[in-house]
């Protein structure tokens, strides 16, 4: 019989070659050499076996742990161990759970609310606590007047002008606090889609219809964010509005061609107005000027009545100063002069009686031809 050691290698006694009664065995050692290094499939040969001894299966020679045989067909302990372990290892799998950066979890105690969990590894002892992760910072859409809702007529609203806008628009919100989102909202989107087209059509009542196509959506969007915010604040809900995006704002598919036309003839209405504007503007200015320029000569020929009215009265005064000294000499002067001026113009000439002139001197054609000579000379 085969004397063999722990690895199941035999010494060198006995007869026969040992090569030929066990071929996977290294030859023995050299004198001189060491202990022998096991062979690997010997080592995991044996590892196996004793692996399947402590599951509790049969080591070699058909024997059970330390030699013996099982005996009935009761259970060994390797079998109740591994059933430990696996619930073991199915408590930690179910007890611990990852939370992202983008998410948070709902830890419940018997049902109730325990704690918030933040992102990272977390661990909720299974079953008496429970978690739930939300993903909070994600963006969610809710559309409106699109029809999506399954009500067509979702987006037709009623102006302060009594007109009729078909209007679309959205709302984009996250979650800022997952513990009231969870526990205080049975629908998230109905709930918003109500808020939303609640706020929006108290916007529409309160508005016209020609800021609403024009320039108005942007007010009209940030307007409608702060009361729906406002609103589900005030349900506590832990939603968090982001923003509105007021896609389109037009009037109904039924009377578009109509509105397109008043439109045309409203934008041709303020064309002829502002050309009205620029007309009468111009009309105004040049009367103005006109009526300025009129109002300067009539100051000029003023000043030049005024003036020379003044000249008058200052000659006149001068003239009777005069006349108080010496009345005959001044009477004479003046009657002179006042003929000379009346008389400057006919073709008679006057002759004092006694001169001694010649009578019948031509002095009427020769003061006629002087007076042509010397209109020919100035000219």
């Amino acid at each position: 019989m085969t004397n063999g050691g722990p690895w199941g290698s035999g010494g060198g006694q006995g007869g026969g070659n040992d090569n030929d009664r066990d071929p996977n065995r290294r030859p023995g050692r050299r004198p001189g050499e060491g202990s022998p290094i096991p062979e690997i499939e010997d080592i995991m040969k044996k590892g196996s076996e004793q692996l399947r001894v402590l599951m509790g299966g049969r080591g070699p020679g058909g024997r059970g742990p330390q030699g013996s045989r099982p005996q009935g067909p009761g259970f060994s302990k390797g079998p109740i161990g591994l059933a430990a372990l696996a619930l073991v290892a199915a408590w930690a799998w179910g007890s611990f759970y990852t939370v992202q950066q983008n998410e948070r979890s709902i830890e419940l105690m018997f049902g109730k609310y325990h704690k918030t969990g933040n992102p990272g590894l977390n661990f909720a002892p299974w079953p008496v606590v429970t978690a739930e992760v939300i993903p909070v910072t994600d963006e969610r859409t809710t559309e409106l007047g699109t029809g999506r809702g399954g009500d067509m007529d979702s987006g037709l609203m009623l102006t302060r002008d009594q007109n009729i806008v078909d209007i679309e628009y959205q709302v984009v919100w996250n979650i800022s606090d997952p513990a009231k989102y969870l526990f205080n909202l049975a629908d998230p989107e109905d709930t918003i889609r109500a808020v939303s087209e609640s706020a929006m059509r108290d916007i529409i009542a309160r508005s016209e219809l020609a800021p609403i196509l024009n320039r108005d959506r942007g007010a009209i969007a940030s307007d409608l964010r702060q009361s729906v915010q406002a609103t589900l604040d005030s349900y506590g809900v832990g939603i968090n509005v982001v923003r509105v995006n007021f896609n389109r704002a037009d009037p109904p598919r039924e009377v578009i061609d109509s509105f397109r036309d008043v439109q045309a003839a409203q934008q041709e209405r303020d064309r002829l107005e502002k050309e009205a504007d620029a007309y009468a503007n111009q009309a105004t200015a040049g009367a103005r000027g006109q009526a300025a320029q009129l109002s300067e000569q009539a100051e000029a020929y003023r000043a030049q009545v005024v003036n020379d009215a003044q000249g008058e009265a200052a000659r006149f005064i001068s003239v009777y100063e005069e006349y108080v000294k010496a009345p005959e000499v001044t009477k004479r002067r003046m009657f002179f002069e006042t003929m000379g001026k009346t008389l400057s113009d006919l073709d008679k000439v006057m002759i004092q009686e006694g001169t001694g002139a010649v009578p019948y001197l031509p002095l009427d054609q020769l003061r006629r031809k002087g007076a042509t000579t010397t209109t020919g000379g100035n000219n």
